[in-house]
């Protein structure tokens, strides 16, 4: 990849200067924070996704965005993460109206039961639909997208020409992507799953200059009180109600406390971006020093 000209991350008006970017999970914590990340970078516009999401329910993120980043065009989208013909809509329209698709963040999760015997078959279901589906048709379908070139610069006052083949998929998933214990076994297969696209995605991508990878982050703070859980069926490695005491983080965890949501949002920040150029079925582990 040539990261001279308009790719360059060093460019003075951004790393991710007229990208068009889709962040699923877009209501939470985690993924607003990623939202206003690509902004803060130069995105040129950002589809912010949940199944429910409408103009009222993202003002406050979006009024937020445009004061600070007045060029980037934050755009609620209603969008189910399990449906594969709602991903080719919402392509179909991301290219009709930008002309090109750069970034496509999967952070919609779910944590699902916290023990085996409250785990029902829909609870897999929903999980292994957030966490491995979700980022399944986006590595099925976003990487054509990714490779439409512009030749011209749009109306929108941050768009910009597409010269070379360019993507970067990027899956926000959990410490749980490598091992057990941290939360229900329904929530560890799914965010075991939701790697092993990724790792199945480096040769799914040759040939096409789009890159894959996964975030894997440990605690952060969301604001979820976790205490009267019932944690049976947990073992005692990172057990997250506990953890929540900021004793128990200052024992358990390197950094002595748990993560924000703009930690890993700056993590993907890396990835949407030409600094990551080489970087492609990466786990990356944001959980400051816990494992």
């Amino acid at each position: 990849m040539d990261t001279t000209v308009d790719f360059s991350p060093y460019r003075q008006d951004g790393k991710l200067h007229g990208f068009v970017c889709v962040v699923t999970g877009a209501s939470q914590p985690v993924g607003q924070a990623i939202i206003e990340e690509l902004a803060a970078h130069g995105a040129a516009s950002i589809y912010a996704c949940d199944r429910a999401a409408t103009a009222d329910m993202y003002k406050d993120l979006v009024d937020g965005v445009n004061k600070s980043h007045p060029n980037t065009k934050i755009i609620p989208y209603p969008f189910n993460v399990a449906k594969e013909d709602e991903t080719l809509v919402l392509i179909d329209e991301v290219l009709n109206a930008f002309g090109r698709l750069d970034v496509w963040v999967a952070s919609s999760g779910l944590l699902g039961p916290p023990s085996i015997h409250q785990t029902t078959p829909d609870d897999l279901q929903k999980c292994f639909e957030a966490h491995s589906l979700a980022p399944f048709f986006a590595l099925k379908h976003a990487p054509a997208a990714m490779a439409k070139m512009l030749t011209e610069r749009q109306s929108y006052p941050n768009a910009a020409p597409k010269t070379q083949k360019y993507g970067s998929i990027i899956v926000i998933s959990s410490v749980a992507s490598t091992y057990g214990g941290c939360w229900g076994p329904c929530f560890t297969m799914a965010a075991h799953a939701a790697l092993g696209v990724v790792r199945a995605g480096v040769a799914v991508l040759k040939g096409s200059n789009v890159r894959i990878n996964c975030i894997s982050p440990g605690q952060i703070d969301v604001g979820l009180d976790l205490h009267g859980m019932d944690m049976r069926g947990m073992t005692s490695q990172f057990p997250p109600a506990s953890l929540q005491e900021k004793e128990a983080q200052e024992k358990t965890i390197g950094l002595e406390r748990a993560g924000r949501p703009q930690e890993v949002a700056r993590v993907a920040g890396f990835l949407a971006s030409g600094f990551s150029s080489y970087v492609t079925g990466a786990n990356l582990v944001v959980d400051g020093g816990a494992s």
